[in-house]
């Protein structure tokens, strides 16, 4: 398999995690605005900090003023992050960018996930989707978490399962590690600080944070039912960075990286190209393994997620470099 294509594979499989991603997050979000007593900063500023677009955003939205109303404007913060074509990360960058990936590999995929992902990029392009945002916003974002979803899934049901769909899924993996890691920061530390204000009887409150979260990551079914209904910030924490079973939980998504990297790169074939981000996975994975017995918490979250997505930002850079023909 060249180099090109398991680029554009990879690729694919990023944009398509990444756009339903934020799909869920704006769709949390504003469920979050409605129920919970939270200001407009508190609810919208950690959608643009977890998009990683913060310095963008300040710099040409809200014109360098750390206090300006844009960063509590649900509007102003939906917008950048559906429909701003200047931001690497809205919805339609992203959804632009898994077509445009599809098309350069669309003699290894299926035509039924092609014909899926090329669905929901020209609904994104038409004249309905505008109108369904302006007027049924929750209805927006499930179209276009249904329509990114539907492509996952028939990629592991219509696809051969060999290099193309392996690359793919390494893509998926890998940022859905990031997203996870970069929200559970995010809100991790908000709603710690926001629970030190509050009085003692506001535990109904607290709850709403932490299922808000749980809801963004398609979490909240799962965790009551290993938690047995008790919602708490060691209780979430500790869901999303250990539990091997749920599918988007840091350990779970680093793991299944790692034996995707195995199969496309099998650990005795020194002579094959991959090695280090071989190693560098290994590495993470057995990092984070040895964490799960006893979850951090307090400050010593942040740490984790900290090393964490900093250690996927670099073995992304080094599979770039050794399988997928970056400079």
């Amino acid at each position: 398999m060249i180099s090109r294509v398991a680029d554009h594979c990879f690729w694919f499989g990023r944009y398509v995690e990444r756009a339903e991603s934020t799909a869920r997050t704006l769709a949390a979000s504003g469920s979050l605005a409605l129920d919970a007593e939270l200001t407009a900063q508190q609810v919208w500023r950690p959608v643009i900090v977890v998009s990683g677009e913060e310095a963008e955003f300040r710099d040409r939205v809200a014109r360098g003023d750390d206090d300006h109303h844009a960063w509590g404007d649900g509007e102003v913060v939906q917008r950048f992050m559906v429909w701003d074509e200047d931001n690497g990360v809205s919805l339609a960058r992203s959804v632009g960018g898994a077509r445009w990936n599809a098309r350069s590999i669309r003699e290894v995929l299926s035509l039924e996930a092609w014909e899926a992902v090329n669905e929901i990029h020209l609904w994104m392009r038409s004249d309905t989707a505008p109108v369904m945002y302006a007027n049924h916003r929750d209805t927006f974002y499930q179209h276009v978490r249904r329509g990114t979803q539907l492509t996952l899934g028939l990629l592991r049901s219509t696809m051969l399962h060999d290099e193309p769909l392996d690359f793919v899924w390494l893509g998926v993996l890998l940022e859905r590690v990031s997203q996870t890691a970069r929200m559970l920061d995010v809100h991790h530390h908000a709603f710690t600080m926001i629970s030190r204000a509050r009085k003692a009887g506001d535990e109904i409150v607290e709850t709403a944070l932490w299922l808000s979260l749980l809801r963004a990551l398609s979490g909240s079914e799962a965790y009551l039912k290993r938690a047995s209904g008790r919602v708490s910030s060691e209780g979430v924490a500790r869901f999303l960075i250990s539990e091997a079973a749920f599918p988007r939980s840091i350990a779970y998504c680093v793991r299944s990286a790692y034996d995707r990297l195995c199969d496309i790169r099998p650990p005795d074939r020194h002579e094959l190209p991959g090695g280090v981000s071989l190693e560098q996975l290994r590495v993470l994975d057995t990092w984070v393994a040895a964490r799960t017995s006893e979850p951090p918490t307090g400050a010593a979250v942040h740490e984790l997620l900290t090393h964490v997505v900093d250690e996927v930002h670099e073995i992304c850079g080094t599979l770039g470099k050794e399988l997928l023909g970056a400079g």
